[in-house]
Parts: C-alpha cells; structure tokens; sequence
C-alpha cells in the first residue's frame, strides 16, 4: 500500500506542476507583446525544427526517384545530341554516327581496386546486348561487354590492361591505342603518336572511329606531358573526363552492321 501511495503522489505532483506550467505561459503570452514574441519565436523554431527534418527524411528517400528521372532526362538528350550529329556530319565532315544502338542501363556493380577491373550492369541479352558492346557515359568510354546473360551483363572496364581503344588527338590529330595507366581512376596514356605530329597540353582526346565498337569523336579526356618512347613514337598521358568512383547510369552502345564489317574483313 504505501508504494502505491507513493506513485500516486509523484503522479498527482507531475500533474500540478504541468497544470502550473501551462498556466504560467498562458500569462506571460497575454502579459506583455514583448513576452508574446518571445513565446511565438520559440513555437515557430520548434515547428521549423521538425518540418526540416520532416522534409529531410522525405527528400532522402525520393532521392532515388529523382536520379532515375535524371538519368532517363540525360539519355534523351544525349540521343537528340546524336540524331542532330547524324543529320549534321555528313555534310561537314563526311562521317555519320548511324549504325550504333543505344541502351540506357544502370551499374550494378564496379571493381576499381584491382590490376584487372570489372562491372556488372543491370541489362542482358532480353534488352538487346551483345558480347564486344561498348560502354560509356557523357563523359567518355567506360568499356567493353565481355559476357552477356538475360538480363545483365559482364564488362571489362577501362581500368583493366586487357582494354585497348583507338583514339585520336583533338579532332584531326594522330591515332594512337590509349591504355589505363595502371594507377589512377583518372589516368590513361596515349601511345604510339608520331613524333612529327605536334600537340598542345589541354587538347581533347576524342575515340577516333577507327573501332568497330565506339563511335567518332566521343570526348575522352586531355592530353598532358608526354614521354619519348625509343626515339621513334610518343606516348602522352591523359586525364579522363569519367571518373570512375563516380558510376552508376551508363549507355551500351552496339555497332549494328559489326557482323557485316567481320564478313569483308574474313
């Protein structure tokens, strides 16, 4: 008995203080303006608190609806970019884009660790990816599809030495195979470059055209330094637009007529 006494005490006791309380704030509320501000100011901060982080919480979880969106928003313009280069090219430079597909598809998973990296993407052979597609991004070449299931596929990616892509120096310059250099997520070298063929540190290395696989004049980095190599050829090194801590949402790229270019080099 007297332990339920005592709680019934303390519960009386909490009671009359809140009563108190509460009683105390409605007089200083209709005391004075100053007092009232006072007391709006504090309601107002706490109600901005818990909105806040209300809209904190929400905002993170839409932020996954919201990349999706983008990623869809920056593949049709990247297609409206290249039908505008197919319409344009021919005339002006005599090449054309046309004969490559493209598919939007999402990183599932990504090596950058290694000696010999991979990804796996989140498209198959369901959405029309074959064995020998490339991958890339707005910012360059990202690698090459080695093995294919139904609905994902196998990479090599750039950061692998077994990768090799033709490119060229700005837009008319020499062609060379560009390699990882082994090291950085962002660092590659240019080789076999003629010596006669003089450049600017900074200018654009672009794919060349000369691959099966990629199309022309995808932006893939800017030369820096270059290195005498037997007296004969260059070799420059490059720094890569793609970062490739920074991947999630890619384009395979398929060269539809590559069986028929096959057929005549057989």
């Amino acid at each position: 008995m007297p332990r339920n006494r005592n709680i019934t005490g303390k519960v009386f006791t909490a009671a009359v203080f809140l009563i108190l309380e509460i009683a105390a704030l409605s007089m200083l509320r209709n005391g004075s303006t100053v007092q009232s501000m006072w007391l709006s100011r504090m309601s107002h901060s706490f109600m901005g608190a818990v909105w806040g982080g209300t809209q904190a919480v929400r905002q993170y979880f839409s932020l996954r609806g919201q990349n999706d969106a983008l990623a869809e928003e920056n593949f049709a313009l990247r297609m409206a970019l290249l039908r505008y280069r197919e319409a344009e090219l021919p005339e002006t430079h005599g090449e054309t884009v046309r004969g490559f597909s493209y598919i939007p598809a999402e990183v599932i998973k990504v090596s950058r660790n290694r000696q010999h990296n991979y990804m796996i993407i989140n498209k198959g052979s369901d959405d029309g990816v074959t064995t020998s597609s490339g991958i890339i991004t707005g910012k360059g070449v990202i690698g090459i599809i080695d093995a294919v299931d139904r609905h994902h596929s196998f990479a090599l990616t750039l950061m692998n030495p077994a990768i090799s892509i033709s490119a060229r120096l700005g837009t008319e310059g020499a062609v060379g195979p560009l390699v990882w250099d082994g090291v950085s997520q962002k660092g590659a070298i240019l080789k076999e470059i003629p010596l006669q063929y003089a450049y600017e540190p900074g200018d654009t290395v672009y794919t060349s055209g000369y691959s099966s696989i990629f199309p022309p004049d995808i932006p893939l980095g800017t030369a820096g330094e270059a290195k005498l190599i037997n007296g004969a050829t260059n070799e420059i090194r490059v720094t890569l637009f793609q970062d490739f801590s920074a991947l999630r949402y890619v384009t395979v790229v398929s060269n539809t007529e590559l069986k028929e270019l096959e057929a005549l080099e057989q």
